[in-house]
């Protein structure tokens, strides 16, 4: 079984640090509940909303990659769900570095067969495409893991069963809570299905 996997809000609980990075840029004291609200949408909208220039986007990257440093940790039972795959590839709007930090720093970097920085390598933003078929030219994926819509759309598009992690608002293959649900209520039901063909 070969996963896709989305970074933010999906393998690790960045939303603290996505959030505190935010309020640290708009430079105002803003309800950090609502905040989140408007992340999980996407930072875009998130902008939008706040009246935050996009010009800011490097300064907040940097902000919350400067947080989540310090206080982002993968979601429970994470590497059962890892261990399980064959391949695992990430694609994200994080950087490279920031990314690889957070993997080492938990001893996951080894689940890890190819990490994609979408805007680092020149990608468009999800929900465009272009990243997910750059994988596709290396890798069969069946499976694409995420916590937004963004992150599920060009699955979709591409033909490939979704799971929405933490949140039964967008539309997906499997809908799971937590990690500990994945390998029975995801992987075996789609490898009973793969034998039956």
């Amino acid at each position: 079984m070969n996963i896709l996997w989305d970074f933010d809000g999906t393998l690790f609980d960045t939303y603290p640090a996505l959030v505190e990075g935010f309020v640290s840029l708009s430079q105002k004291d803003l309800d950090r509940s609502e905040v989140l609200k408007w992340l999980k949408k996407d930072s875009k909208t998130a902008f939008k909303h706040y009246g935050i220039s996009e010009e800011k986007r490097i300064e907040y990257q940097n902000l919350h990659n400067h947080y989540s440093k310090l206080y982002s940790r993968p979601f429970d039972h994470l590497e059962n769900a890892l261990a399980a795959a064959a391949n695992n590839i990430i694609v994200t709007h994080r950087d490279k570095e920031s990314t690889i930090y957070l993997l080492e720093k938990f001893h996951l970097a080894t689940y890890f067969k190819e990490i994609v920085s979408v805007e680092e390598q020149g990608f468009t933003r999800k929900p465009h495409r272009s990243s997910y078929e750059f994988v596709l030219k290396s890798h069969n994926i069946d499976l694409v893991v995420g916590d937004r819509e963004l992150d599920l759309i060009p699955a979709r598009q591409l033909k490939i069963k979704t799971v929405a992690f933490q949140n039964p608002n967008i539309e997906a293959d499997f809908q799971i809570a937590s990690y500990a649900d994945f390998i029975p209520m995801v992987l075996n039901p789609l490898q009973e299905t793969k034998q039956n063909f």
